[in-house]
């Protein structure tokens, strides 16, 4: 079976050669707007790429304001700032993701809290997280307070594996009931939607990631969505160090950072961003013939959930144990074909292991048989 799905995958690539998880496709306007960006001198922060590049995220999402930034982790960092989340508080998150979640919850001082996932959607689960906080919290003078640690629970950070959404407006309501912040995660999901509204758009804030191996990509970056103009221009504010404008004074009315995405990134995100439609229809396609192929072979093929509709960013297949899945893995690696597991838990890694949780079998099940396969759009 191992043989006939690497000879599918060279099949579909059309390639004898090394076949990658995830490659970016330039196919556009990208050189001619990144040399018309060097051109203008203006390469760092300012410049009307990066104007332009959030107009066209606001626009493809939905959000009423997008604020660039320099990676998806930043993106993140200052989304939670802003959802009021600070030092000893404790955030909401999965235990199956990134490690850049977690570590922008550490980067303010406060504490991830896992809770487990849905094997369908391998994000949070909604049904998991109302019976942890209904089990461990109380709520005191309107804030959400863990009967265990006693500490302050801020919010809840579900994020949208491999582009496939969570339940995400059952995981809103959920938040609403107990007075707490949804930040999503959307850093793998520019193109998804739950019940046809785009991820990123219902909480607070959404993130987004524009790294090398994402759907689009700006080299590096990220983007946060928000809906609240208020927020928005602290955001801004935030990210481009608090500086107070002025025609020559060097003024900051508070800390900040140096999160601005630079111009000449914009401008390859511009080009990207005249592809996504594209993009996303060919990742489709690919996913309906993995879809199809995997149907014969006995192993799962990862569909997106019902109600939803997914950019498919990362392909993903279920194994029957960790054996099967580390000889998928051999084999297929073995032959040119990269493939690999999903993350290990952020409960198992050594600065974590002291985190909260609650039951986590879900997440454990999916660690042992999740893998990627090959997910390039292919021209």
């Amino acid at each position: 079976m191992f043989k006939e799905t690497v000879d599918f995958i060279k099949e579909l690539y059309n390639t004898e050669d090394f076949i990658p998880l995830h490659e970016p496709r330039f196919i556009g306007n990208e050189k001619e707007y990144v040399n018309e960006c060097i051109d203008s001198t203006f390469v760092s922060s300012v410049g009307k790429f990066v104007d332009r590049f959030e107009e066209e995220v606001v626009k493809f999402t939905g959000a009423k304001h997008a604020i660039a930034t320099v990676n998806g982790t930043a993106a993140l960092h200052i989304a939670l700032l802003l959802a009021g989340v600070e030092r000893d508080d404790e955030v909401i998150t999965q235990p199956l993701t990134f490690v850049a979640t977690c570590n922008a919850i550490s980067y303010i001082g406060a504490h991830p809290v896992f809770v487990d996932v849905d094997k369908k959607t391998m994000g949070l689960s909604p049904d998991k997280l109302e019976d942890f906080l209904s089990k461990n919290t109380e709520i005191i003078n309107g804030e959400c307070i863990n009967k265990s640690s006693k500490r302050k629970i801020k919010a809840v950070v579900p994020m949208h594996t491999f582009g496939h959404s969570v339940q995400i407006g059952e995981i809103l309501q959920i938040c609403q009931k107990y007075h707490l912040e949804l930040v999503e995660d959307a850093a793998e999901s520019l193109g998804s939607y739950y019940k046809g509204k785009h991820t990123g758009t219902y909480g607070l804030f959404g993130t987004l990631s524009f790294n090398g191996n994402k759907t689009i990509t700006t080299g590096g970056g990220g983007m946060i969505v928000t809906n609240d103009e208020r927020l928005a221009k602290k955001a801004k504010h935030l990210t481009t160090t608090a500086k107070v404008p002025h025609k020559w004074e060097y003024k900051h009315d508070m800390i900040g950072y140096n999160y601005r995405l630079p111009n000449i990134n914009a401008a390859l995100g511009c080009a990207q961003m005249e592809k996504l439609p594209y993009f996303i229809d060919k990742k489709r396609e690919l996913a309906d013939l993995y879809k199809t192929f995997f149907l014969k072979t006995g192993v799962e093929f990862v569909s997106e959930p019902e109600g939803t509709s997914s950019n498919y960013w990362l392909n993903a297949v279920i194994l029957k144990d960790i054996k099967e899945r580390d000889s998928f893995l051999e084999q297929t690696n073995n032959r040119g074909v990269m493939t690999r597991p999903i993350w290990k838990l952020m409960s198992s890694l050594k600065v974590f292991k002291k985190v909260q949780g609650g039951n986590l079998d879900n997440a454990k099940w999916l660690e042992k048989r999740i893998v990627n396969i090959p997910s390039s759009v292919i021209i």
